[in-house]
């Protein structure tokens, strides 16, 4: 059973990121305050449940929470400033949307920029740790993978309705025919190929 909060007795807020690794589409990130004490049997890293129950509990999150906002970076932004930054910073775009400000914040992994003067606690796998951090995965995941079906429409040789965006054969395929879109990151290997001229 993940734990409810990190330091009891003050609003604490739970952000986790997804899309970091991918080849195509924004990073998105979520914030989530829950209420004290929360529990929910099922309620857990966002990469541990299927796709069925991941947009079952966006649902219940997004009704039981006290708090909570979504917010992106584009792939043009990431190539402007990198992924780790972006990735903080999409972050931060979704604690500015909070209707209650937090106390204290838990963030998925070991980086992070001081926000405003909320103290901030880095929790590696996080998201397999506490409620909050595991209900933000959800929510960043599930509106993601919104976007990139939504983008599939659009582009359907990249397949990014199954693969989301992340380097699986079929998108690298895909841009080895067709080429790159305005929504991939140029600034990522896009081609395993692409190394090998690096490297010469």
């Amino acid at each position: 059973m993940l734990k409810s909060y990190h330091t009891k007795g003050v609003i604490e807020a739970g952000c986790d990121e997804a899309g970091r690794g991918c080849l195509a589409g924004p990073v998105f990130a979520a914030a989530v305050i829950l209420p004290e004490d929360y529990s929910h049997e099922l309620l857990n890293d966002s990469k541990q449940l299927t796709e069925s129950q991941r947009y079952a509990l966006r649902e219940v999150i997004e009704h039981d929470a006290v708090a909570w906002a979504v917010a992106e970076c584009s792939p043009q932004e990431i190539d402007k400033l990198n992924i780790l930054r972006c990735s903080i910073l999409a972050m931060q775009r979704a604690l500015d949307q909070l209707k209650v400000r937090p106390q204290h914040i838990l963030v998925d992994g070991n980086r992070w920029t001081p926000y405003q003067d909320i103290p901030a606690h880095t929790i590696v796998k996080g998201d397999a740790t506490y409620l909050s951090i595991a209900a933000a995965s959800i929510l960043a995941k599930t509106y993601r993978d919104d976007r990139m079906k939504a983008l599939a429409l659009e582009y359907p040789p990249y397949g990014w309705d199954r693969n989301m965006g992340y380097p699986a054969k079929a998108h690298r395929e895909a841009i080895r025919q067709y080429g790159p879109t305005p929504h991939h990151r140029m600034t990522f290997r896009l081609l395993p190929e692409e190394q090998l001229l690096l490297d010469l």
